[in-house]
């Protein structure tokens, strides 16, 4: 496995910190000295991973869209060992933007970030790739609680991790819940993927994709976690969607649009799901506001309306029909969007942040 410490030099590329690992390869921010930009620069942690990586560069680099971390480049130094350079984005991965950070992802959110999903997708299965491992911890998302950028990494390892994957199927359900990259997948592994069922195909994107927003919307994984979700997962029940995604009618009409695209992507026949076209085409058409959102805190509260302190700005006027999820209690932190309004501008949504 190559360490690679601050201000070494490669090929063009110099080192400035290690900023992920995971169980294929080691990300370090990498400064390139030619064109004087911050990259992502990958190398594989073992034998494995080396014997995959370059065709997986040469597979990543097709895809070219704003909803994907771009490929920018592959090369094996003078000492044999190799690297992939990938854009690098600044943020962090969607669990801990978004997943670690609301209560509650209200449904103009998950539906903000479903669309630039579907929309990543779309464009790399058009150049006939598939990304095989989908999970949030391969989605980066800029702008923190507002997600302004939105994009899928690891296109190139994932073709990596998806051999694994295959060979843990081929090999049982022991074998799967033995492989560390198949446990961290498993959550939004497709059921053909499990019973080892012919090749991966787009459908299998798909399943994953709609996975992930399940979690989104409902903060719950939809077949559990670890082996035990195996079961779920081949027979298609998922947990029960919470009472609160419909208790509210401001929110109930767009979540239940974004449950009937969740339910099409988790069919347990890969055919009957929907194509990525066909879920950017559906997404289009959901109506959702992308309003700047900011931190704040709940003050003074009555029964139906309140207050929210923002530093360095008059208070911000709520209504308790505007809250999504757990309702706040005052000094409580929460996430919200600023509208004009008469005397005081007007909250809209209201979500109760993490702690």
């Amino acid at each position: 496995m190559i360490n690679l410490t601050p201000g070494i030099q490669v090929s063009r590329y110099t080192i400035l910190r290690e900023i992920g690992e995971g169980g294929m390869q080691k990300v370090y921010l990498a400064m390139d000295n030619i064109l004087s930009r911050h990259v992502a620069l990958k190398t594989p942690k073992n034998k494995s991973a080396e014997k995959r990586f370059h065709r997986s560069a040469i597979l990543a680099s097709r895809v070219n869209h704003p909803n994907v971390a771009k490929t920018l480049d592959y090369f094996i130094d003078d000492e044999g060992r190799e690297f992939l350079t990938e854009e690098f984005i600044d943020g962090v991965d969607l669990d801990k933007a978004i997943l670690d950070t609301y209560s509650s992802v209200d449904p103009y959110l998950t539906a903000k970030i479903f669309h630039n999903l579907a929309k990543a997708l779309s464009a790399s299965h058009h150049v006939d790739v598939i990304h095989r491992d989908l999970k949030p911890s391969n989605i980066m998302v800029g702008g923190g609680i507002n997600a302004t950028e939105i994009k899928i990494t690891d296109f190139g390892i994932s073709k990596m991790a998806g051999d694994e994957i295959d060979e843990a199927a081929r090999n049982g359900q022991d074998s799967i819940s033995s492989s560390q990259t198949a446990i961290g997948a498993l959550p939004y592994m497709a059921p053909e993927i499990i019973q080892s069922q012919g090749k991966v195909s787009k459908p299998t994107d798909i399943w994953a994709l709609g996975a992930m927003m399940f979690r989104i919307l409902t903060g719950k994984y939809p077949f559990g976690i670890g082996y035990m979700a195996i079961p779920n997962i081949l027979s298609g029940t998922h947990v029960p969607y919470p009472d609160f995604i419909f208790s509210n009618r401001q929110y109930a009409p767009l979540a239940n649009e974004i449950i009937k695209l969740i339910e099409d992507c988790l069919k347990l026949e890969p055919s009957e799901r929907p194509t990525a076209d066909e879920l950017v085409m559906r997404c289009g058409e959901l109506c959702y506001p992308v309003s700047t959102r900011v931190f704040g805190v709940i003050g003074d509260t009555r029964v139906k309306y309140g207050f929210i302190r923002v530093p360095h700005l008059p208070n911000v006027f709520f209504h308790y029909d505007s809250v999504y999820g757990q309702k706040p209690f005052t000094n409580e932190k929460v996430i919200f969007s600023k509208h004009r309004g008469g005397g005081h501008d007007r909250a809209h949504p209201v979500v109760k942040a993490k702690k």
